[in-house]
């Protein structure tokens, strides 16, 4: 509850049955801009995976996966995903798609160790994609060049609202600004992660913040990355490291930086090596996902997640995210949303 934000005089621009008719409305037409600008397949995807096999995103390496025996199979260890962000690796593989062809898929996700607040929930419900990609496209240059495709289906997205709910202003700017995180903090060395993230966020309106996991001049991190999926360690060129980033925009409503996508350039066998020795696990190379990752059995990749009830809690200028997703919430915060007008679904 510390971190719960009640904006001052909120008032919901849009009632219950307006906001799950918009709730459709965004989920189909993104989920086609995206596809079509990335030239992704939907696929069908797992709720659970097999424990042991390293093919969880271990998010930041602490967070505890939801685990369940199975009877048929002599109480095997499944475990409810995080993420699938490296079981859509695995899939664009055995599919065979060739460079600048992908998959996406709605996955739904329980994290139990999460911190609840107005944008962070114990469910969680995002668009996962992965593309295939050449060597010679593990360059910041070809991440951007992405980034700016998915900001142009955020853009027509919120156009699509606007026209529709014209109360809704649409706020985006027509561009979005690249900035690394080791630049960020030389700009507010005296500021935490996310102060920097409200500060720049705030003078730009959308930023993809560059290098999220990797070590900053002062040998701290901006935010925690697994080491066994995006690149954050590979050199630029340009005396920056990381092939990731998060797409952040400024939320009008919470008025506070607002994270919409984590994404990037999967790890190579090189990279993916360097990072487990660096985070101190190279343990995790004697699983089957990484023994098949530094074999080389796996396709060059990149890809990330886009929350799906975070962009429409956005777009239609909610305060919590519990207006638009049906989770489980401490009672406390229930009560204190609806004396400040936030009624969760």
């Amino acid at each position: 509850m510390s971190n719960l934000i009640f904006p001052e005089g909120y008032k919901s621009l849009l009632g219950e049955k307006e906001t799950e008719h918009a709730i459709v409305l965004i989920k189909d037409f993104f989920q086609l801009q995206l596809s079509t600008a990335l030239n992704l397949t939907r696929v069908t995807a797992p709720l659970f995976v097999e424990s042991g096999k390293g093919l969880n995103d271990d998010l930041n390496g602490i967070e505890r996966a939801v685990k369940f025996p199975v009877k048929d199979m002599g109480d095997a260890q499944m475990e409810i995903v995080h993420s699938l962000a490296k079981w859509k690796r695995v899939k664009v593989t055995s599919m065979g798609l060739e460079p600048g062809f992908g998959i996406y898929t709605d996955m739904n996700a329980i994290r139990a160790d999460e911190e609840m607040d107005n944008i962070h929930s114990l469910y969680v419900d995002q668009w996962d994609w992965c593309a295939a990609i050449t060597e010679e496209n593990r360059n910041v240059m070809y991440l951007k060049q992405t980034v700016r495709k998915i900001y142009d289906c955020l853009k027509r997205t919120e156009f699509f609202i606007y026209d529709r709910y014209d109360m809704i202003e649409p706020i985006l700017p027509e561009q979005i600004h690249f900035v690394f995180a080791d630049d960020l903090q030389k700009t507010y060395p005296d500021l935490t992660p996310k102060e920097r993230e409200n500060k720049i966020c705030q003078e730009y309106g959308a930023v993809f913040l560059i290098g999220i996991g990797g070590k900053l001049p002062d040998g701290t991190i901006h935010d925690g990355r697994a080491p066994d999926y995006d690149d954050w360690i590979t050199e630029t060129g340009d005396g920056h490291r990381g092939l990731n980033g998060d797409l952040l925009v400024w939320n009008p409503v919470l008025k506070n930086s607002y994270e919409l996508s984590s994404m990037g350039i999967r790890v190579s066998p090189e990279s993916l090596k360097a990072q487990l020795e660096e985070r101190g696990c190279l343990e995790r190379s004697k699983l089957e996902f990484h023994r098949r990752l530094l074999a080389g059995e796996l396709a060059q990749t990149m890809g990330g997640g886009i929350g799906q009830s975070r962009l429409c809690m956005f777009f239609l200028r909610k305060a919590h995210i519990g207006e638009t997703q049906v989770s489980i919430w401490p009672e406390q915060m229930r009560k204190g949303c609806v004396e400040h007008g936030i009624f969760l679904l």
